[in-house]
């Protein structure tokens, strides 16, 4: 078997409006709405919501808002991710942290979403806009 990267995963939330508010609104990733579901998207992967109290099957074996603990890559330096968070009002929890990522040294900062999910936003250094290849 070979296997080529992550295509999507899945949030289990309290609340689609007040995720899509936060990820949608606040970290700036596309959101797609389906009945009563919500995929957020960034660059060529995908974050499915599924509201706790609406079964999708099938579903991992014990989905709970607030026990995910995702990184997402900003192509803004950290420097303007922290200014873009405290204009929304989002606390950071950690950093910034000299982290290594899939693709080597990065810089993170740490935030929780609504239902505490941890959400790491990285940067890998380069030029101003650099994007990471999917």
């Amino acid at each position: 078997m070979e296997l080529l990267g992550l295509d999507h995963l899945v949030l289990t939330v309290g609340s689609i409006d007040r995720s899509t508010a936060f990820y949608g609104g606040v970290l700036g990733l596309r959101v797609v709405r389906r009945d009563d579901r919500a995929a957020l998207h960034a660059g060529h992967q995908m974050i499915n919501l599924h509201q706790v109290d609406h079964s999708v099957d099938p579903r991992a074996a014990a989905p709970t808002p607030g026990a995910g603990d995702l990184c997402l890559v900003s192509a803004e330096p950290i420097d303007a991710v922290l200014d873009d968070l405290r204009r929304a009002g989002v606390t950071v929890v950690a950093g910034p942290v000299a982290r290594d990522g899939a693709l080597g040294a990065m810089t993170s900062v740490y935030v929780r979403d609504p239902d505490g999910n941890l959400v790491e936003i990285a940067h890998y250094p380069g030029e101003p806009g650099t994007r990471v290849p999917n």
